[in-house]
Protein backbone atom coordinates (compact mmCIF):
# COMPACT_ATOMS: atom_id res chain seq x y z
CA UNK A 1 0.00 0.00 0.00
CA UNK A 2 1.79 3.39 -1.15
CA UNK A 3 1.83 6.33 1.38
CA UNK A 4 -0.69 8.44 -0.91
CA UNK A 5 -3.35 5.54 -1.00
CA UNK A 6 -2.74 5.34 2.59
CA UNK A 7 -3.43 8.97 3.57
CA UNK A 8 -6.33 9.29 0.79
CA UNK A 9 -7.84 5.97 3.34
CA UNK A 10 -6.94 8.01 6.22
CA UNK A 11 -8.71 11.18 4.79
CA UNK A 12 -11.76 8.80 3.41
CA UNK A 13 -12.35 7.60 7.06
CA UNK A 14 -12.45 11.00 8.50
CA UNK A 15 -16.00 11.60 6.98
CA UNK A 16 -18.84 10.64 8.17
CA UNK A 17 -19.48 7.15 7.73
CA UNK A 18 -23.13 6.11 8.03
CA UNK A 19 -22.69 2.64 6.27
CA UNK A 20 -20.31 1.57 9.76
CA UNK A 21 -22.13 4.01 12.57
CA UNK A 22 -25.97 4.72 12.32
CA UNK A 23 -27.12 8.04 13.45
CA UNK A 24 -29.54 9.01 16.35
CA UNK A 25 -33.18 10.36 14.89
CA UNK A 26 -34.72 9.89 11.21
CA UNK A 27 -32.14 9.38 8.99
CA UNK A 28 -34.13 10.15 5.67
CA UNK A 29 -33.10 13.93 6.79
CA UNK A 30 -29.82 13.49 8.17
CA UNK A 31 -28.32 11.98 5.25
CA UNK A 32 -30.00 12.00 2.51
CA UNK A 33 -30.08 15.32 0.79
CA UNK A 34 -29.51 15.43 -3.08
CA UNK A 35 -29.02 19.20 -2.54
CA UNK A 36 -25.92 18.80 -0.76
CA UNK A 37 -25.30 16.12 -3.25
CA UNK A 38 -26.23 18.35 -6.40
CA UNK A 39 -24.25 21.38 -4.94
CA UNK A 40 -20.91 19.17 -4.65
CA UNK A 41 -21.50 18.05 -8.03
CA UNK A 42 -22.27 21.20 -9.65
CA UNK A 43 -18.97 21.84 -8.03
CA UNK A 44 -16.69 19.39 -9.49
CA UNK A 45 -18.42 20.22 -13.42
CA UNK A 46 -21.70 17.99 -13.46
CA UNK A 47 -19.56 14.86 -14.15
CA UNK A 48 -22.47 12.05 -13.60
CA UNK A 49 -24.21 13.57 -16.89
CA UNK A 50 -23.25 12.91 -20.71
CA UNK A 51 -22.75 9.33 -19.87
CA UNK A 52 -25.25 6.49 -21.10
CA UNK A 53 -25.60 4.93 -17.70
CA UNK A 54 -27.25 2.11 -16.36
CA UNK A 55 -29.00 2.76 -12.72
CA UNK A 56 -29.72 -0.36 -10.87
CA UNK A 57 -31.49 -0.19 -7.50
CA UNK A 58 -33.26 -2.73 -5.67
CA UNK A 59 -32.88 -5.13 -2.56
CA UNK A 60 -31.46 -8.33 -3.82
CA UNK A 61 -29.49 -8.23 -7.05
CA UNK A 62 -28.69 -5.34 -7.58
CA UNK A 63 -24.62 -5.88 -8.00
CA UNK A 64 -24.97 -9.15 -9.38
CA UNK A 65 -27.19 -7.59 -12.08
CA UNK A 66 -24.71 -4.49 -12.39
CA UNK A 67 -22.25 -6.88 -12.81
CA UNK A 68 -23.63 -8.50 -15.79
CA UNK A 69 -24.01 -5.14 -17.63
CA UNK A 70 -20.94 -4.18 -16.93
CA UNK A 71 -19.21 -7.33 -17.80
CA UNK A 72 -21.18 -7.49 -21.47
CA UNK A 73 -20.48 -3.89 -22.50
CA UNK A 74 -17.01 -4.69 -21.63
CA UNK A 75 -17.11 -7.19 -23.82
CA UNK A 76 -18.98 -5.74 -26.76
CA UNK A 77 -15.63 -3.64 -26.96
CA UNK A 78 -17.07 -0.54 -24.91
CA UNK A 79 -14.61 0.96 -22.06
CA UNK A 80 -16.44 1.33 -18.81
CA UNK A 81 -16.80 2.60 -15.39
CA UNK A 82 -18.78 0.42 -12.76
CA UNK A 83 -19.53 2.08 -9.38
CA UNK A 84 -20.58 -0.33 -6.30
CA UNK A 85 -21.04 -0.29 -2.70
CA UNK A 86 -19.99 -1.73 -0.17
CA UNK A 87 -16.54 -3.11 -0.80
CA UNK A 88 -15.07 -6.54 0.67
CA UNK A 89 -11.53 -6.27 0.43
CA UNK A 90 -10.58 -2.58 -0.29
CA UNK A 91 -11.74 0.59 -0.96
CA UNK A 92 -11.09 0.49 -4.57
CA UNK A 93 -13.44 -1.90 -5.34
CA UNK A 94 -16.26 0.41 -5.65
CA UNK A 95 -14.56 2.43 -8.46
CA UNK A 96 -14.30 -0.03 -11.69
CA UNK A 97 -12.70 0.79 -14.91
CA UNK A 98 -13.48 -1.68 -17.90
CA UNK A 99 -13.81 -4.45 -14.69
CA UNK A 100 -10.76 -3.61 -12.77
CA UNK A 101 -11.13 -2.09 -9.35
CA UNK A 102 -8.96 1.74 -9.87
CA UNK A 103 -5.42 1.48 -8.96
CA UNK A 104 -3.93 3.00 -5.70
CA UNK A 105 -2.13 6.17 -7.55
CA UNK A 106 -5.74 7.00 -9.62
CA UNK A 107 -7.63 6.49 -6.29
CA UNK A 108 -5.67 9.08 -4.26
CA UNK A 109 -5.46 11.49 -7.13
CA UNK A 110 -8.79 11.17 -7.13
CA UNK A 111 -9.23 11.95 -3.41
CA UNK A 112 -6.98 14.89 -3.23
CA UNK A 113 -8.54 16.33 -6.52
CA UNK A 114 -12.16 16.30 -4.87
CA UNK A 115 -11.31 17.19 -1.26
CA UNK A 116 -10.84 20.91 -1.91
CA UNK A 117 -14.59 21.09 -3.08
CA UNK A 118 -16.25 19.27 -0.56
CA UNK A 119 -14.60 20.82 2.10
CA UNK A 120 -16.07 23.78 0.13
CA UNK A 121 -19.63 21.85 0.55
CA UNK A 122 -19.18 20.65 4.04
CA UNK A 123 -17.99 24.21 5.36
CA UNK A 124 -19.40 26.81 3.00
CA UNK A 125 -22.70 25.94 1.28
CA UNK A 126 -25.13 25.76 4.47
CA UNK A 127 -25.47 22.25 3.06
CA UNK A 128 -23.99 20.24 5.84
CA UNK A 129 -20.98 17.80 5.91
CA UNK A 130 -20.55 16.02 2.91
CA UNK A 131 -20.97 12.02 3.96
CA UNK A 132 -18.16 9.35 3.12
CA UNK A 133 -20.65 7.43 0.32
CA UNK A 134 -21.86 10.80 -1.22
CA UNK A 135 -17.71 11.68 -1.38
CA UNK A 136 -17.29 8.52 -3.14
CA UNK A 137 -20.57 8.70 -5.62
CA UNK A 138 -18.66 11.97 -6.64
CA UNK A 139 -15.58 9.93 -6.95
CA UNK A 140 -16.96 7.37 -9.29
CA UNK A 141 -18.48 10.12 -11.19
CA UNK A 142 -15.65 12.13 -11.98
CA UNK A 143 -13.05 8.97 -12.45
CA UNK A 144 -15.30 7.74 -15.22
CA UNK A 145 -15.65 11.25 -16.59
CA UNK A 146 -12.13 11.88 -16.67
CA UNK A 147 -11.19 8.35 -18.58
CA UNK A 148 -14.33 8.85 -20.94
CA UNK A 149 -16.10 5.90 -20.06
CA UNK A 150 -19.07 4.78 -22.90
CA UNK A 151 -20.96 3.53 -20.35
CA UNK A 152 -21.35 3.95 -16.21
CA UNK A 153 -23.30 1.54 -14.67
CA UNK A 154 -24.66 2.88 -11.34
CA UNK A 155 -25.79 0.71 -8.38
CA UNK A 156 -27.68 2.47 -6.29
CA UNK A 157 -26.38 2.49 -2.05
CA UNK A 158 -29.71 2.01 -0.17
CA UNK A 159 -33.20 2.87 -1.17
CA UNK A 160 -33.50 4.91 -4.40
CA UNK A 161 -35.27 8.11 -4.42
CA UNK A 162 -33.19 9.84 -1.58
CA UNK A 163 -29.77 7.69 -2.55
CA UNK A 164 -26.21 9.65 -3.69
CA UNK A 165 -26.66 8.14 -7.18
CA UNK A 166 -29.79 8.86 -7.80
CA UNK A 167 -28.70 12.50 -9.32
CA UNK A 168 -28.08 10.81 -12.47
CA UNK A 169 -30.13 10.59 -15.84
CA UNK A 170 -30.18 7.20 -16.84
CA UNK A 171 -30.75 5.71 -20.20
CA UNK A 172 -32.33 2.32 -18.58
CA UNK A 173 -32.97 2.14 -15.32
CA UNK A 174 -33.52 -1.47 -13.40
CA UNK A 175 -35.50 -2.63 -9.87
CA UNK A 176 -34.25 -6.04 -9.23
CA UNK A 177 -35.90 -7.93 -6.21
CA UNK A 178 -37.70 -6.05 -3.32
CA UNK A 179 -37.66 -7.80 -0.30
CA UNK A 180 -37.71 -6.59 3.56
CA UNK A 181 -34.65 -4.82 4.41
CA UNK A 182 -33.40 -1.64 6.13
CA UNK A 183 -36.70 -1.32 7.43
CA UNK A 184 -36.41 1.20 10.02
CA UNK A 185 -35.56 3.48 6.87
CA UNK A 186 -37.36 2.84 3.42
CA UNK A 187 -40.56 1.16 5.16
CA UNK A 188 -42.03 -1.72 7.63
CA UNK A 189 -44.01 -3.20 4.01
CA UNK A 190 -42.55 -4.20 0.62
CA UNK A 191 -45.29 -1.96 -1.12
CA UNK A 192 -43.43 0.70 0.90
CA UNK A 193 -39.45 0.08 -0.01
CA UNK A 194 -40.72 -0.36 -3.56
CA UNK A 195 -42.04 3.23 -3.33
CA UNK A 196 -38.36 4.23 -2.29
CA UNK A 197 -37.04 1.97 -5.10
CA UNK A 198 -38.89 3.58 -7.34
CA UNK A 199 -37.54 6.52 -7.00
CA UNK A 200 -35.06 5.88 -9.65
CA UNK A 201 -37.40 5.85 -12.44
CA UNK A 202 -37.08 8.97 -14.45
CA UNK A 203 -39.81 10.40 -16.68
CA UNK A 204 -39.85 9.00 -20.09
CA UNK A 205 -36.64 6.78 -19.54
CA UNK A 206 -37.46 2.76 -19.66
CA UNK A 207 -37.82 0.79 -16.64
CA UNK A 208 -36.56 -3.04 -16.37
CA UNK A 209 -38.48 -4.82 -13.25
CA UNK A 210 -36.54 -7.64 -12.14
CA UNK A 211 -38.58 -10.79 -10.41
CA UNK A 212 -40.81 -9.54 -7.92
CA UNK A 213 -42.47 -11.22 -4.86
CA UNK A 214 -46.26 -10.45 -3.99
CA UNK A 215 -46.59 -6.48 -3.37
CA UNK A 216 -43.59 -4.91 -5.18
CA UNK A 217 -44.82 -4.70 -8.83
CA UNK A 218 -48.17 -2.91 -8.53
CA UNK A 219 -45.94 -0.27 -7.27
CA UNK A 220 -43.05 -0.38 -9.25
CA UNK A 221 -45.91 -0.22 -12.67
CA UNK A 222 -47.97 2.54 -10.96
CA UNK A 223 -44.37 4.56 -10.66
CA UNK A 224 -43.96 4.00 -14.41
CA UNK A 225 -47.67 4.96 -15.47
CA UNK A 226 -47.15 7.93 -13.26
CA UNK A 227 -43.96 8.68 -15.25
CA UNK A 228 -45.00 8.10 -18.65
CA UNK A 229 -42.39 4.89 -18.46
CA UNK A 230 -41.96 1.81 -20.93
CA UNK A 231 -42.33 -0.78 -17.76
CA UNK A 232 -40.14 -4.06 -19.40
CA UNK A 233 -41.43 -7.16 -16.71
CA UNK A 234 -39.15 -9.60 -16.38
CA UNK A 235 -41.08 -12.89 -16.56
CA UNK A 236 -43.56 -11.76 -18.51
CA UNK A 237 -41.74 -9.69 -21.11
CA UNK A 238 -38.16 -11.73 -21.13
CA UNK A 239 -38.74 -14.89 -19.64
CA UNK A 240 -35.67 -17.79 -19.12
CA UNK A 241 -35.62 -21.65 -19.57
CA UNK A 242 -32.74 -23.27 -17.37
CA UNK A 243 -30.88 -25.88 -19.40
CA UNK A 244 -28.21 -27.28 -16.94
CA UNK A 245 -26.09 -26.74 -13.82
CA UNK A 246 -23.12 -27.75 -11.89
CA UNK A 247 -21.22 -27.20 -8.88
CA UNK A 248 -19.24 -24.52 -10.53
CA UNK A 249 -21.58 -23.11 -13.21
CA UNK A 250 -24.99 -22.89 -14.56
CA UNK A 251 -26.70 -22.28 -17.62
CA UNK A 252 -30.01 -21.03 -19.21
CA UNK A 253 -31.62 -19.60 -22.24
CA UNK A 254 -33.15 -15.97 -22.01
CA UNK A 255 -36.20 -15.48 -24.02
CA UNK A 256 -35.66 -11.53 -24.85
CA UNK A 257 -37.82 -8.62 -25.94
CA UNK A 258 -35.31 -8.82 -29.07
CA UNK A 259 -34.36 -12.53 -29.67
CA UNK A 260 -32.58 -15.23 -27.20
CA UNK A 261 -29.59 -15.73 -25.51
CA UNK A 262 -27.57 -18.72 -24.76
CA UNK A 263 -25.89 -18.35 -21.54
CA UNK A 264 -22.99 -19.95 -19.19
CA UNK A 265 -22.33 -18.15 -16.31
CA UNK A 266 -20.09 -18.59 -12.79
CA UNK A 267 -22.80 -17.33 -10.53
CA UNK A 268 -24.92 -19.83 -8.85
CA UNK A 269 -28.35 -20.05 -7.60
CA UNK A 270 -31.68 -19.69 -8.89
CA UNK A 271 -31.94 -15.99 -8.14
CA UNK A 272 -28.68 -15.89 -10.58
CA UNK A 273 -31.34 -16.47 -13.30
CA UNK A 274 -33.56 -14.03 -12.47
CA UNK A 275 -30.64 -11.79 -12.24
CA UNK A 276 -29.24 -12.43 -16.02
CA UNK A 277 -32.74 -11.59 -17.64
CA UNK A 278 -33.35 -8.75 -15.48
CA UNK A 279 -29.53 -7.38 -17.46
CA UNK A 280 -30.77 -9.00 -20.75
CA UNK A 281 -33.63 -6.38 -20.41
CA UNK A 282 -31.21 -3.41 -19.38
CA UNK A 283 -28.84 -4.69 -22.06
CA UNK A 284 -31.83 -4.85 -24.76
CA UNK A 285 -33.32 -1.38 -23.99
CA UNK A 286 -29.51 0.25 -25.07
CA UNK A 287 -29.52 -1.82 -28.28
CA UNK A 288 -33.19 -0.19 -28.86
CA UNK A 289 -31.88 2.62 -28.51
CA UNK A 290 -29.04 2.19 -31.09
CA UNK A 291 -25.90 1.23 -29.11
CA UNK A 292 -24.32 -2.45 -30.32
CA UNK A 293 -24.46 -4.82 -27.91
CA UNK A 294 -23.98 -8.38 -29.85
CA UNK A 295 -25.17 -11.86 -28.49
CA UNK A 296 -22.09 -12.86 -28.85
CA UNK A 297 -20.63 -10.12 -26.55
CA UNK A 298 -23.71 -10.62 -23.98
CA UNK A 299 -22.62 -14.43 -23.73
CA UNK A 300 -18.68 -13.91 -23.58
CA UNK A 301 -19.05 -11.04 -20.79
CA UNK A 302 -21.99 -13.21 -18.80
CA UNK A 303 -19.38 -15.68 -18.95
CA UNK A 304 -16.78 -14.02 -17.56
CA UNK A 305 -18.51 -12.29 -15.00
CA UNK A 306 -16.86 -12.03 -11.84
CA UNK A 307 -19.53 -10.90 -8.64
CA UNK A 308 -17.49 -12.51 -5.58
CA UNK A 309 -19.42 -13.72 -2.16
CA UNK A 310 -22.43 -14.97 -4.18
CA UNK A 311 -22.43 -18.64 -3.90
CA UNK A 312 -18.75 -18.22 -4.23
CA UNK A 313 -17.46 -21.84 -4.11
CA UNK A 314 -13.76 -21.13 -2.11
CA UNK A 315 -12.22 -25.05 -2.33
CA UNK A 316 -13.12 -28.18 -2.27
CA UNK A 317 -13.02 -31.65 -0.14
CA UNK A 318 -14.33 -29.89 1.95
CA UNK A 319 -16.35 -27.27 -0.13
CA UNK A 320 -16.38 -24.15 1.39
CA UNK A 321 -18.61 -21.07 0.01
CA UNK A 322 -19.06 -18.18 0.78
CA UNK A 323 -22.48 -16.34 0.46
CA UNK A 324 -23.48 -12.85 1.53
CA UNK A 325 -27.16 -13.42 2.14
CA UNK A 326 -27.90 -10.95 4.99
CA UNK A 327 -31.94 -11.03 5.34
CA UNK A 328 -34.39 -13.84 5.24
CA UNK A 329 -35.67 -13.36 1.82
CA UNK A 330 -32.13 -13.81 0.54
CA UNK A 331 -31.31 -16.71 3.43
CA UNK A 332 -34.27 -18.59 1.99
CA UNK A 333 -32.97 -18.40 -1.16
CA UNK A 334 -29.42 -20.11 -0.56
CA UNK A 335 -30.67 -22.30 1.20
CA UNK A 336 -33.00 -23.38 -0.97
CA UNK A 337 -30.36 -23.20 -3.38
CA UNK A 338 -27.95 -25.22 -1.60
CA UNK A 339 -29.10 -28.76 -2.55
CA UNK A 340 -30.22 -28.07 -6.26
CA UNK A 341 -26.23 -27.34 -6.78
CA UNK A 342 -23.84 -29.64 -4.12
CA UNK A 343 -24.06 -32.87 -3.20
CA UNK A 344 -23.17 -33.00 0.55
CA UNK A 345 -23.45 -35.42 3.56
CA UNK A 346 -23.60 -33.17 6.19
CA UNK A 347 -23.83 -29.00 6.69
CA UNK A 348 -21.32 -26.76 8.63
CA UNK A 349 -22.75 -23.40 8.42
CA UNK A 350 -20.37 -20.12 9.75
CA UNK A 351 -23.24 -17.66 10.60
CA UNK A 352 -22.29 -13.97 11.40
CA UNK A 353 -24.85 -10.88 11.29
CA UNK A 354 -24.74 -7.34 11.31
CA UNK A 355 -26.80 -5.80 14.24
CA UNK A 356 -29.54 -3.66 12.17
CA UNK A 357 -30.43 -7.10 10.19
CA UNK A 358 -33.37 -9.52 10.64
CA UNK A 359 -31.27 -11.79 12.79
CA UNK A 360 -34.04 -12.81 14.54
CA UNK A 361 -35.98 -14.02 11.07
CA UNK A 362 -32.71 -15.44 9.51
CA UNK A 363 -31.80 -17.37 12.89
CA UNK A 364 -34.65 -19.85 12.58
CA UNK A 365 -34.35 -20.82 8.71
CA UNK A 366 -30.65 -21.53 9.45
CA UNK A 367 -31.50 -23.62 12.42
CA UNK A 368 -34.41 -25.31 10.68
CA UNK A 369 -32.33 -28.56 9.35
CA UNK A 370 -29.94 -28.79 12.13
CA UNK A 371 -26.57 -28.01 10.88
CA UNK A 372 -23.38 -28.00 13.03
CA UNK A 373 -22.80 -24.06 13.48
CA UNK A 374 -20.14 -22.15 14.36
CA UNK A 375 -21.57 -18.70 15.22
CA UNK A 376 -18.51 -15.36 14.77
CA UNK A 377 -18.26 -11.24 14.13
CA UNK A 378 -16.75 -9.79 11.06
CA UNK A 379 -14.28 -6.57 11.84
CA UNK A 380 -17.20 -4.80 10.56
CA UNK A 381 -18.22 -2.19 13.92
CA UNK A 382 -21.65 -3.26 13.83
CA UNK A 383 -21.45 -7.04 14.64
CA UNK A 384 -23.33 -9.19 16.93
CA UNK A 385 -21.28 -10.33 19.29
CA UNK A 386 -21.28 -14.15 19.11
CA UNK A 387 -22.65 -15.20 22.58
CA UNK A 388 -25.87 -13.71 21.46
CA UNK A 389 -26.15 -15.60 18.48
CA UNK A 390 -25.37 -18.54 20.24
CA UNK A 391 -28.49 -17.83 22.34
CA UNK A 392 -30.53 -17.26 19.13
CA UNK A 393 -29.55 -20.88 18.01
CA UNK A 394 -30.11 -22.25 21.11
CA UNK A 395 -33.88 -20.62 21.58
CA UNK A 396 -34.71 -22.15 18.39
CA UNK A 397 -33.86 -25.48 19.35
CA UNK A 398 -31.13 -26.16 17.20
CA UNK A 399 -28.06 -27.86 18.43
CA UNK A 400 -25.37 -25.76 20.76
CA UNK A 401 -23.48 -23.49 18.31
CA UNK A 402 -19.16 -23.00 18.63
CA UNK A 403 -18.59 -19.57 19.73
CA UNK A 404 -15.43 -18.14 17.99
CA UNK A 405 -13.87 -14.80 18.40
CA UNK A 406 -13.05 -14.22 14.32
CA UNK A 407 -14.25 -15.05 11.35
CA UNK A 408 -10.52 -16.81 10.70
CA UNK A 409 -10.92 -18.65 13.86
CA UNK A 410 -14.48 -19.81 12.48
CA UNK A 411 -13.10 -20.91 9.19
CA UNK A 412 -9.92 -22.64 11.22
CA UNK A 413 -12.70 -24.65 13.28
CA UNK A 414 -15.38 -25.56 10.63
CA UNK A 415 -12.15 -27.19 8.42
CA UNK A 416 -11.41 -29.38 11.75
CA UNK A 417 -14.98 -30.15 12.18
CA UNK A 418 -15.91 -31.04 8.67
CA UNK A 419 -15.73 -34.77 6.67
CA UNK A 420 -14.40 -34.71 3.27
CA UNK A 421 -17.75 -34.49 1.81
CA UNK A 422 -19.47 -31.95 3.92
CA UNK A 423 -20.20 -28.43 2.96
CA UNK A 424 -19.46 -24.99 4.31
CA UNK A 425 -21.23 -22.19 4.48
CA UNK A 426 -19.79 -19.23 5.74
CA UNK A 427 -23.34 -16.21 5.43
CA UNK A 428 -25.45 -13.48 7.49
CA UNK A 429 -23.53 -10.71 6.31
CA UNK A 430 -21.16 -9.63 3.45
CA UNK A 431 -18.82 -8.73 5.88
CA UNK A 432 -18.54 -12.55 7.48
CA UNK A 433 -18.39 -14.03 3.59
CA UNK A 434 -15.58 -11.62 2.75
CA UNK A 435 -13.46 -12.60 5.54
CA UNK A 436 -14.01 -16.19 4.78
CA UNK A 437 -13.20 -15.17 1.59
CA UNK A 438 -9.78 -13.68 3.02
CA UNK A 439 -9.10 -16.77 5.60
CA UNK A 440 -9.35 -19.58 2.56
CA UNK A 441 -7.51 -17.56 -0.45
CA UNK A 442 -5.54 -15.95 1.66
CA UNK A 443 -5.85 -12.59 0.82
CA UNK A 444 -5.05 -9.80 2.68
CA UNK A 445 -7.68 -7.00 3.27
CA UNK A 446 -7.79 -3.14 4.18
CA UNK A 447 -8.13 -2.69 8.08
CA UNK A 448 -8.85 -0.17 9.54
CA UNK A 449 -8.18 -0.26 13.28
CA UNK A 450 -9.74 2.44 14.56
CA UNK A 451 -13.14 0.77 12.88
CA UNK A 452 -12.89 -2.75 14.08
CA UNK A 453 -14.75 -3.44 17.56
CA UNK A 454 -12.43 -3.11 20.24
CA UNK A 455 -12.01 -6.44 21.58
CA UNK A 456 -11.76 -7.82 17.86
CA UNK A 457 -8.38 -6.03 17.63
CA UNK A 458 -5.15 -7.51 17.99
CA UNK A 459 -2.51 -6.35 20.40
CA UNK A 460 -0.53 -3.00 18.87
CA UNK A 461 -3.45 -1.56 17.01
CA UNK A 462 -5.05 0.56 19.60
Amino acid sequence: MTVEYRESINSLLSLVDFERVRPPGPRQKTIFDLSRMNVLLERLGKPHLGIPTVHVAGTKGKGSTAAFCDAALGAAGYSTGFYSSPHMHTFRERIRLDGEPVTEDLFARLVEDLWAPQEWVSNESGEGPVSLFEFMTAMGFACFNRERCDFQTIEVGLGGRLDATNVVEPTVSVITSISMDHTEILGDTVEKIAREKAGIIKPGVPAVIGPQGLGATPELLAACRDRGCRPIVVGEDITWTETGRSGRRQSLTVHGVRGEYRLDIPLLGLHQQGNAATAIGALEVLMDQGHSVPAEAVARGFAGVEWPCRMEVLSESPRVVADGAHNAHSMASLLESLPRYFDYSGLVVIAGFSRDKSVDDMVPLLARDKPMVIVTRSRHPRSTPPGALAQSFRDCGAPPAFETGSVREAVEAALDLAGPNDLVVGTGSLFVAAEVREAMLGIEAEVYPDLIPRDLRTPGTG
